[in-house]
């Protein structure tokens, strides 16, 4: 077996534990794939091909000894959204400012997947200070989708998914404040989730909105976001928001059933304005869960534009607080695109800003109340329309990126305002060629359910398998 015919991660790790493939061979497969793709996609920022490959022999060495116990994900080559502290090493944070900077420790995401073993291959391109929904990035260039490089990746985790999308690895990190896991993941035609809010560790992760970061993974499957989300969820003293709630067998949900469970299809808000394509793909996945015995339930959508609204605000707010003295200091060292975001931030004002805060726990209380009242998850699209082209979105600072940026993630801000868990789902594919995602979303702390159904999904499916250039 070699490893180009293991297109998951999952698919991995049961090739290594069997002793069919090496960590050298995957090691070498993933450097071969990055060292090809690097300048058609430009998804990486920092490259580490040699420290991957000795961290792999001793992997390899670990798994040939007799007795030896070792992490779950021992060997398996990722990288990761270049905005995740490691001790000692450059972060750039995809941004000019940070060009040079070195982390003085290590984020608890990466030291647990150092833990279970996992290896490094290098760091990923991102939107600038991981603020914008394209994948733009005027500092270390733009990364582009594997699908067609002349069109966006979705951002902000553009390296983490054009890099998983092309099979350069198994799987990696990305940040979700307004959509950044899921966007680029439906755009690129692989898997991320966004766990609830405080499910997994923020500490030595680069902030943008503290309100509304989530830490989540992008891989190719829901089951391999499963084994990633697995190693990195639970509490953490570095980070007083990450829950004490016990993080459930994620691994152990996968291959469950969904007979009897309501799928809710959303009336108002997420089906409004929906481009065919992406409708069609909608009513297939519908078709498909009612296959596997779920009830497709009509479920009206409470008034979303206001929680839209409300964490736009936050985020802008939130954004512009983080990077205030910046702003004052080195405010010519930011991209125009950006610059512009965070200056707009800094217009709004406090009692704003406490009436977006204030409205956050009514609003969540409401949408649980009225939504999984009635259903057990809900099936929306992650996008609206099919993915524009880069040069479409280079808007850089000019008056219509506001409105341009906003509509890109109109149908994934209200979960991070409301940090309800999230997963895309790779869906079908629109008239360009170019990947269709939908979203599956829970109650607070049912990623266990997510996993479930997003992984029968796939088993009755193959749009997550699916690869640039090969289909």
């Amino acid at each position: 077996m070699s490893a180009a015919e293991l297109p998951t991660l999952t698919a991995a790790l049961a090739a290594l534990t069997a002793r069919k493939v090496s960590s050298v061979e995957l090691t070498e497969a993933a450097i071969a794939r990055a060292t090809a793709a690097q300048p058609r996609l430009n998804a990486f920022i920092s490259f580490e091909p040699d420290l991957a490959l000795a961290a792999a022999r001793a992997a390899d060495q670990i798994r040939a000894s007799e007795g030896a116990t070792h992490g779950a994900l021992l060997g398996l080559p990722l990288a990761h959204k270049d905005m995740f502290y490691r001790a000692g090493k450059v972060v750039t944070c995809g941004s000019r400012i940070r060009r040079d900077w070195r982390a003085g420790s290590t984020s608890t995401a990466l030291a647990r997947l150092a833990e279970a073993g996992a290896l490094h291959l290098g760091t990923l391109n991102l939107a600038e200070f991981a603020f914008s929904p394209t994948g733009h990035n005027v500092h270390f260039g733009d990364c582009c989708n594997p699908w067609n490089p002349a069109y966006i990746t979705g951002g902000s985790s553009s390296g983490s998914a054009a890099a998983v999308a092309e099979g350069i690895v198994f799987g990696a990190l990305g940040s979700d404040t307004g959509g950044s896991i899921r966007l680029p993941a439906a755009l690129c035609g692989v898997s991320g989730i966004k766990p609830t809010y405080g499910r997994v560790s923020r500490a030595g992760a680069m902030p943008l909105s503290h309100s509304l970061d989530h830490v989540g993974p992008i891989a190719r499957s829901v089951a391999d976001c499963a084994y990633l989300l697995q190693a990195i969820a639970g509490e953490d003293r570095a980070d007083p928001t990450a829950s004490t709630r016990a993080v459930p067998d994620l691994i152990a949900a996968l291959g469950g059933r969904i007979g009897g469970w309501r799928i809710g299809m959303a009336q108002g808000y997420f089906d409004r304005d929906l481009a065919p394509a992406i409708a069609n793909a909608l009513d297939e996945a519908a078709r498909v869960f009612g296959s596997l015995g779920a009830r497709l339930v009509p479920v009206h959508m409470p008034p979303l534009d206001a929680i839209n609204a409300a964490g736009t605000t936050m985020m802008w707010s939130e954004a512009a607080s983080a990077h205030h003295a910046w702003l004052a200091e080195r405010a010519q060292e930011y991209g125009a695109q950006v610059r512009s975001r965070l200056e707009h931030g800094t217009a709004i004002t406090a009692i704003q800003y406490l009436r977006a805060l204030k409205l956050r726990g009514p609003a969540l209380d409401d949408f649980c109340r009225r939504v999984f009242g009635e259903c057990d998850l809900l099936l929306v699209p992650t996008h609206d329309q099919p993915a524009p082209t880069r040069a479409d979105t280079d808007l850089a600072d000019r008056p219509e990126a506001a409105a341009v940026l906003g509509a890109l993630t109109r149908l994934t801000r209200p979960f991070n305002y409301l940090g309800l868990p999230t997963v895309s789902l790779p869906a079908g594919f629109d008239g360009n060629g170019l990947p269709i995602g939908l979203q599956l979303v829970g109650r607070p702390w049912a990623e266990a359910m997510l996993c479930t159904a997003g992984d029968a999904f796939q088993q009755a499916t193959d749009w997550h398998l699916r690869r640039p250039g090969v289909s």
